[in-house]
């Protein structure tokens, strides 16, 4: 992913309409983590948009569930990069009930997968 996995922390969060990934790192200070989150919550955000999920699937060594359905929905799910003062976000969403259940598999398998804590249901 290009940055320290023990300087930063990720939150997978669900929405109704979609959800959130969230990447900040740990230390205000930490000018390098938070560029090199940025930069690749960035690219995240242009890959998924073109139903490019080749990242998620090298980290995880598997398809991760949802993204078949969001493969073949691409053009109905949007992806907003969004920079924050210490990282960022790629906002996921979409109007397609079935869309909006990819992505809520999609990313409650990043929660499990990365032990999180997250919520597993939508707040």
């Amino acid at each position: 992913m290009g940055f320290d996995q023990q300087k930063i922390t990720h939150h997978f969060l669900l929405r109704k309409d979609g959800g959130a990934i969230q990447v900040t790192a740990n230390s205000a200070d930490d000018k390098t983590s938070r560029e090199e989150i940025q930069m690749h919550l960035h690219h995240i955000a242009q890959a998924f948009k073109s139903g490019d999920f080749n990242i998620p699937m090298f980290v995880h060594d598997q398809t991760p569930p949802g993204v078949d359905t969001m493969t073949k929905l691409k053009d109905q799910i949007h992806y907003k990069y969004e920079a924050a003062a210490n990282g960022g976000r790629v906002v996921i969403s979409s109007a397609n009930a079935e869309a909006v259940a990819a992505i809520h598999e999609f990313l409650k398998f990043q929660i499990t997968e990365h032990k999180t804590g997250d919520a597993l249901e939508v707040k």
